[in-house]
């Protein structure tokens, strides 16, 4: 997984129960960044990270019903703690 802007990690761990392993990063006062059910994390708590930078490997979301479990990324931005469409806001990839 990349990041999509510059920022600091400010959690790194499995705490957060739901979401596997998780990074939340800083952008801003106002901003944040969640990537969820990573498999492997490439980056610590503390730690300043670039707009393209590897900040993981995807891991598997939980199972839904019988399917199983497969790959999946949970990512979210929030702007002042509330949940914001990520496609009103990441830069256009045309």
């Amino acid at each position: 997984l990349a990041i999509f802007a510059i920022g600091q990690v400010v959690y790194a761990g499995s705490g957060l129960v739901g979401y596997g392993e998780l990074l939340i990063i800083k952008h801003s006062a106002s901003w944040l960044s969640a990537y969820g059910y990573n498999e492997v994390l490439l980056v610590r708590e503390g730690e300043r990270v670039s707009a393209g930078q590897s900040i993981a490997r995807m891991g598997e979301g939980p199972s839904p019903g019988k399917q199983g479990r497969r790959s999946m990324l949970h990512f979210e931005i929030r702007r002042n703690g509330a949940p914001v469409d990520p496609l009103t806001e990441l830069p256009n990839r045309n």
